[in-house]
């Protein structure tokens, strides 16, 4: 094929470029990082030396121009997984889900070069707007793309990370929070409380859902917890793992109920026993005796584990957040009902979940204790930012309550 120094316009033409009369392209060949020859194409001679620009550019900042023109974020996003061997088996497949279901057969298919902090920022606002997504969501997503895409900066694959600080930009135009899961006030913990003790079905109940608002523990963290982990003499909980549930197709083995050690050292902890706990313990205990309930679970070398259904088998999140929708269900209806009889104002409970328990304890935590730390160490935050939001939340409950007390007490403005 002919090549020409010049094209048909007569210009002079740079080192490495060349004009093909047969079909009116200019070409630029140059060898990439490994030394191999390659080529760019262009029907405008402008427009080529603008990539030959960019190319000189990568070249300058060590970016690898060849891989970048070929690498997929789904490739990236999976060589990022295969080095995150440290995963545990659930995590890495809730990954994976995730990454599934929202990426690979969309933005994940884009080359990796192309794909800018506008184009991350339009995708994010598209799941949560189009897909109905909650920030928390797409939080989690960004906890994800985030590193594979730093890992391909460190690569030379691209020049700067696109999901840098799109979540704070995302926030300004959605007006997006994460989703908060609200404490009980102190009203709606002792009706909640109250009903179940002594009710003929809900009773037994009692004493566990005590236990979440005593000690402020994870889900998973009070399913693992053994009669090990209690120190009785010295009033001290030990938490250092969790029971954890892993089914669906990610996970092929039969075995679906794992002990999972916590990421941090922030997870393990120590949390005194205030009395309330003290008594719920001794409640459960009586209750399996009573009812011959006995630990017939074995988890990767755990047993013993302090909370039981009636054939003996730990219990789960969905078992506990199903029982608590059906024992507010029946607060409500026969709140409403006494309410009515008696001409006041019910006090209705919000449906909650497990860990709006362990939200409730912290609420409670911070309305009696200004030590963050303390806070942060009992409730395993490993952010301190975590344990001052809700401190923050806490503490604007309080300035109103105080404001209205004070209003009550003194005359701050002349009649």
């Amino acid at each position: 094929m002919a090549k020409s120094r010049k094209d048909n316009k007569g210009r002079v033409l740079r080192k490495g470029e060349s004009y093909r009369s047969s079909d009116g392209k200019y070409q630029y060949a140059y060898a990439d990082e490994a030394g191999k020859r390659r080529y760019i194409y262009s029907k405008n001679l402008t427009t080529l030396r603008q990539r030959e620009e960019q190319i000189l550019r990568d070249k300058l900042d060590g970016i690898d121009s060849g891989q970048a023109k070929n690498q997929t974020l789904n490739d990236i996003f999976d060589k990022y997984m295969a080095t995150r061997k440290d995963l545990a088996e659930r995590t890495f497949a809730g990954y994976m889900y995730q990454y599934n279901a929202y990426v690979r057969k969309g933005i994940g298919n884009r080359k990796v070069k192309d794909i800018k902090y506008s184009d991350v920022l339009l995708f994010y606002k598209k799941l949560m707007e189009e897909l109905n997504l909650s920030y928390g969501t797409v939080e989690h997503l960004q906890r994800e793309l985030h590193p594979a895409f730093e890992m391909a900066v460190r690569d030379c694959i691209i020049r700067t990370n696109p999901t840098h600080n799109v979540l704070g930009q995302l926030k300004k135009q959605t007006g997006a929070k994460r989703g908060v899961r609200n404490a009980l006030t102190p009203e709606q913990q002792t009706a909640f409380l109250e009903f179940m003790d002594g009710h003929p079905v809900y009773d037994h109940w009692k004493p566990i859902y005590t236990f979440f608002i005593g000690t402020g523990l994870r889900v998973g963290e009070l399913s693992g917890l053994t009669w090990k982990d209690i120190d009785v003499e010295n009033g001290v909980i030990t938490v250092d793992h969790a029971a954890v549930y892993f089914a669906g197709k990610m996970n092929k083995s039969p075995k679906k109920i794992y002990i999972s050690t916590p990421k941090t050292d922030a997870g393990i902890r120590k949390i005194p026993m205030v009395k309330e706990v003290r008594q719920a313990l001794k409640e459960i205990k009586q209750y399996q005796h009573d009812n011959g309930i006995y630990c017939a679970t074995e988890i990767d070398g755990y047993t013993d584990f302090v909370f039981l259904n009636r054939f003996g088998r730990v219990f789960l999140q969905q078992d506990l957040d199903r029982a608590l929708e059906r024992i507010i269900d029946a607060y409500n209806d026969a709140e409403l009902h006494e309410a009515k009889m008696k001409s006041r104002e019910p006090l209705i409970l919000p449906h909650f979940t497990c860990h709006s328990l362990r939200h409730t304890f912290c609420a409670r935590f911070c309305e009696n204790e200004s030590n963050l730390k303390v806070i942060q160490s009992v409730m395993g935050h490993v952010d301190i930012a975590t344990t001052m939001n809700i401190y923050a939340e806490v503490s604007e409950a309080k300035k109103k309550a105080s404001m209205e007390a004070l209003a009550e007490k003194m005359v701050l403005f002349s009649q």
